[in-house]
């Protein structure tokens, strides 16, 4: 059984119904999840626990996550149609979006907090399993050098502190995409942590690539199936799959 969790009700259980189409109504249940609220991180805790009292297929995939820009969709999709995603391909992402320090402060509450937020929350329920995977999905603009929990927090209040104060340039922050890119750094470091913590558990990142979905305005390079099928190698991987990984698409790479 896969619990499907969305902020938007009405879209989560327009998924469930595509895959009611599909023939798998059995295997998917829906509860509404914003993760950047603890109420809502306690009540799907509360369902999963009633209804099935433990993670039996033992995964858990973190995949709550927002771009912190307002992006131009002509200009997105033009880029991508000039090889946007692909190595070696330099994008002048300043052309194609905006900033501002409330989509900053959105974003890293979603990607990073959210992340957190929803593991600890998850842990209790996933030390009952035999086999707990946890799968983050991330991006490989995130890859930074090691960092310790309270180390990340400081760096992500002083991030916020300059971008509020108009020093992104001047502090030398990442020009464009700064949020996305330093809650995903962030968040490659917390899986990390979280794996050494716990060396019982399997817990990877995953960037799945430059995805078609809502978020990319559908340019992206991969279909959302080809993404979900590397996400779900390394939830279902046999026991044994190393841990505190960073992995692009299929392959394991460094942070």
């Amino acid at each position: 059984m896969t619990v499907l969790t969305a902020r938007d009700e009405k879209k989560g259980i327009e998924a469930v119904e595509k895959l009611k189409e599909c023939g798998h109504s059995d295997l998917v249940d829906f509860h509404q999840l914003d993760v950047t609220d603890p109420p809502s991180i306690a009540s799907l805790a509360d369902f999963v626990t009633t209804q099935f009292g433990k993670l039996d297929i033992s995964w858990y995939v973190n995949n709550a996550g927002i771009n912190g820009t307002i992006m131009d969709p002509e200009a997105l999709r033009a880029a991508a149609a000039a090889g946007l995603g692909k190595k070696d391909v330099e994008v002048n992402w300043s052309e194609m979006l905006a900033q501002t320090f409330q989509l900053a402060e959105e974003c890293i509450k979603t990607n990073y907090y959210g992340t957190k937020k929803m593991t600890k929350a998850f842990v209790p329920l996933l030390q009952l399993s035999d086999s707990p995977r946890v799968v983050n999905i991330s991006s490989g603009q995130g890859r930074k050098k090691k960092l310790t929990e309270e180390r990340i927090e400081e760096v992500l209040n002083e991030f916020l502190r300059d971008f509020k104060e108009d020093m992104l340039e001047t502090e030398c922050w990442p020009p464009a995409l700064s949020a996305y890119i330093l809650s995903k750094a962030a968040l490659n470091a917390y899986t990390r942590i979280v794996a050494k913590k716990y060396p019982n558990f399997c817990v990877n990142c995953i960037c799945p690539g430059f995805v078609k979905t809502d978020m990319t305005f559908n340019a992206g390079i991969f279909t959302v199936d080809e993404a979900a099928e590397n996400v779900m190698r390394l939830a279902v991987f046999p026991s044994g799959i190393p841990s505190g990984l960073f992995f692009f698409s299929q392959e394991v790479t460094p942070f």
